[in-house]
């Protein structure tokens, strides 16, 4: 199996396009200890034909023009992308769907809350009915992935909640926001070989790790994290805003209840945080904060970045 990181950062990429924070400056000036990253988003395969993306960002054209795997191969009409694996229904993990939408065939899948989503929100049916099948994601089952013509992919997804909340621009329908609900509006992804060998998790948003969760990837070969904030009030701090990393259903990296302490006794072999906001210092690779989680084991996700398994 091969994953592709075709984006790293959280919502607004790195730098955030009105962002002046220096994590986002020494970024735009080109410090190549700040390199930009585009909204998180992956490809994988299993045969090195066919693609499946897990979530759509908005910069989807411009990751999709900078991976030539992905670029049509064959006849006027063409592309490997085989469909889009949904996490949420984030605007950072929806609206590249919308890039999507000439005609071509391809499977979306995602949970039924999130599809009613896409279904409330005219917009996406520009991603005709007549080429574009969304299916429904049954969770903690396996899910097979299917191309456009029904032929199997090979690659096998279990879909099941994670503490999180719904996506922002659904807030107000939904009342009373709940932050950490483990229901549908959030999910992780485990994906397998099609023998049922389990490969990897993708989990780019997570509002704090439970037993059962960390009992789920306890000695997993590889989990790629939500990484977004190092501490809960960082961009309080930073004076960017009002929100905390609870409040948009995100679990800090760093502290006695942050995603490093949880993870130090699971024995993952490979661990990536992925999904990382513009203010978080282990963007920045001479940072103390990057020293730390590095020294713990993990890694950070950058643009481009192969993993084959």
């Amino acid at each position: 199996m091969h994953i592709h990181v075709l984006g790293s950062a959280a919502g607004g990429g790195y730098p955030q396009w009105n962002c002046n924070h220096e994590n986002s400056r020494q970024a735009r000036r080109g410090d190549p200890s700040s390199l930009q990253r585009t909204q998180s988003s992956i490809a994988v395969t299993s045969d090195e034909e066919r693609w499946f993306l897990f979530n759509a960002s908005p910069d989807l054209r411009n990751q999709i023009l900078e991976t030539p795997a992905l670029h049509p191969k064959y006849g006027l009409r063409q592309s490997p992308i085989q469909g889009a694996v949904l996490t949420n229904a984030d605007v950072d993990h929806i609206a590249g769907l919308l890039t999507l939408r000439e005609s071509q065939p391809l499977h979306i899948y995602a949970t039924e809350n999130v599809l009613q989503a896409l279904a409330r929100n005219g917009i996406f049916d520009v991603l005709n009915a007549d080429f574009v099948k969304r299916i429904p994601l049954v969770l903690n089952q396996p899910n097979p992935l299917m191309g456009p013509d029904d032929s199997d992919a090979r690659i096998v997804v279990i879909p099941f909640s994670v503490p999180g909340k719904v996506a922002l621009w659904l807030e107000k329908e939904n009342g009373e926001i709940q932050t950490a609900n483990v229901n549908e509006d959030t999910i992780g992804i485990q994906i397998c070989e099609a023998d049922g060998t389990t490969k990897a998790y993708y989990i780019p948003g997570c509002a704090s790790i439970p037993k059962w969760l960390a009992a789920r990837l306890k000695e997993s070969p590889l989990v790629l994290f939500d990484g977004t904030l190092w501490v809960d009030d960082e961009m309080i701090r930073s004076g960017i805003s009002t929100k905390t990393g609870k409040r948009m259903g995100h679990i800090s990296v760093s502290g006695d209840d942050g995603t490093m302490a949880a993870f130090s006794s699971l024995n993952v072999k490979r661990k990536i945080f992925i999904h990382i906001n513009t203010t978080n210092p282990i963007l920045r690779t001479n940072s103390h904060e990057r020293k730390e989680v590095e020294k713990a084991g993990w890694e950070v996700a950058y643009d481009g970045q192969e993993i084959r398994l």
